[in-house]
């Protein structure tokens, strides 16, 4: 669901790219780590942007997830998703990728999750998905940016502590920036900071 993406080779199979800004060098590594069963060389650095980079090898295993979320030619949601595991780590992942905190001191805060690139249906799964595996509660909003609507997967107050608390202790150092600096205590409205 996140940044990185499966690719076919043109010969024989799919791959996974992984590419990644300097400020998340140790991401990169840490998804190396993850998948170093599947990748030949190490992470390397590019010359011209800095980014941080590996693909993994060419593999018929990864058709599979490549036909299922490529099928109609760009990235989607498969109406399947429901069936597929879906863990706190893999919805950590998906923050580190694509998700972005709004925190306001004392007074506020949420999550939400860059989902322009589907459709309003698309977004709507990912919601019933999120609620029925973790019971968090989202909601849609469409905001404008230069007269264009997009699609956003929006954690407000209904929905934020528990998901904060599920993806809480996955995330690495480098995105400590997408965590609000409190503390957490239901009893209380006001937010406390640390």
């Amino acid at each position: 669901m996140g940044d990185g993406y499966l690719e076919h080779d043109g010969f024989k199979a799919s791959r996974l790219q992984i590419k990644q800004s300097e400020r998340k060098k140790d991401y990169v590594f840490w998804l190396y780590n993850e998948f170093q069963n599947l990748v030949k060389t190490p992470p390397k650095q590019r010359k011209d942007n800095g980014q941080w980079y590996f693909s993994t090898r060419s593999l018929v295993e990864l058709d599979f997830f490549r036909n299922l979320f490529y099928g109609s030619g760009s990235k989607s949601v498969p109406a399947t998703i429901k069936k597929l595991p879906v863990s706190s780590l893999s919805l950590a992942v998906w923050f580190m990728d694509d998700g972005t905190l709004d925190y306001r001191v004392k007074s506020h805060y949420s999550f939400s999750f860059s989902t322009d690139s589907f459709s309003q249906s698309d977004v709507r799964l990912l919601q019933e998905v999120l609620y029925e595996k973790f019971k968090i509660k989202t909601s849609i909003q469409t905001p404008s940016c230069r007269g264009k609507k997009y699609i956003k997967l929006y954690v407000g107050k209904d929905g934020r502590d528990i998901f904060l608390s599920t993806i809480q202790p996955y995330i690495l150092s480098c995105f400590d920036y997408k965590l609000p600096q409190i503390i957490l205590d239901p009893s209380e409205t006001d937010l406390e900071k640390v």
